[in-house]
């Protein structure tokens, strides 16, 4: 009779302290989560200016999707549309660049700021790091689709028989094997104390191979289908992209790169 009144009394405790133990859980778990939630958005209140550079044609309209997401999350943007849209020299497009940063700063009152760059954006960009002072100013350098190594689309027009990239420099100096990528790709790819990032993906119809749009030397490279084997994005579309989106938010954070392949 004493055993099973202990019997009884032990399964009633168990049974009291079971749902308790779990709602602590789930109240550990809620905070965990709010706590890394909270330590994201002081990481975006906090962020640099960001920078979102543009391709070649492309108008400053044409990066607005990206930008308003990344108002929308906090974080403090301008756009920059490459002079005469980028069909000039990539060298001198890298110059005026230098010279928004540095407006931007000055506007700002921030030390660095931070680049989200597409397509010859990227190159223009990296230019601006590697030649021009930008290792001091850049924290975050992303590019989107950027041919880093070059494109065979660039050779492809020489091919046709419409000239050297019908006379536009820029495709020139894009295109695989350009004395210009020579110079930029020469030595470190990754200079300085910038945390460098791209983001490429297989439906890319203007960087060809695909993998031109990675960089070596410790960068950050994500393929979008590696992570969404599903996901279709060209080429225009990483600037709209929501899972794209995710992977800059999170970098840019300096989270882990954990895209969302559901993102819209």
């Amino acid at each position: 009779m004493l055993l099973r009144k202990i019997l009884a009394a032990a399964v009633t405790v168990a049974a009291l302290l079971v749902p308790a133990t779990a709602a602590q859980a789930a109240s550990a778990g809620d905070a965990t989560t709010a706590t890394a939630s909270a330590r994201t958005a002081e990481a975006v209140a906090a962020a640099n200016p960001v920078i979102v550079v543009g391709g070649l044609i492309g108008v400053s309209i044409a990066y607005e999707p990206i930008a308003a997401r990344l108002r929308a999350d906090g974080f403090r943007v301008s756009i920059y549309q490459l002079p005469n849209l980028g069909f000039g020299d990539i060298r001198e497009s890298a110059r005026a660049l230098s010279s928004y940063v540095d407006q931007i700063r000055a506007a700002t009152g921030a030390a660095k700021v931070d680049l989200v760059t597409h397509s010859e954006g990227g190159l223009v960009g990296r230019w601006y790091v590697k030649f021009l002072g930008g290792a001091a100013k850049v924290d975050h350098y992303l590019s989107l689709g950027s041919p880093q190594y070059g494109t065979y689309v660039a050779n492809i027009i020489n091919f046709l028989g419409l000239g050297s990239c019908a006379g536009i420099v820029a495709c020139q100096q894009m295109a695989t094997g350009s004395s210009f990528l020579a110079d930029l790709n020469g030595g470190d790819d990754t200079p300085g104390a910038v945390r460098w990032t791209t983001v490429r993906t297989w439906q890319d119809e203007l960087v060809i191979p695909v993998d031109n749009a990675a960089l070596a030397d410790g960068a950050t490279n994500v393929l979008v289908q590696a992570w969404c084997p599903l996901r279709i994005v060209g080429h225009l579309g990483l600037v709209l992209d929501g899972t794209t989106y995710t992977i800059v938010r999170q970098a840019l954070a300096g989270a882990t790169i954990r895209p969302n392949c559901f993102a819209l």
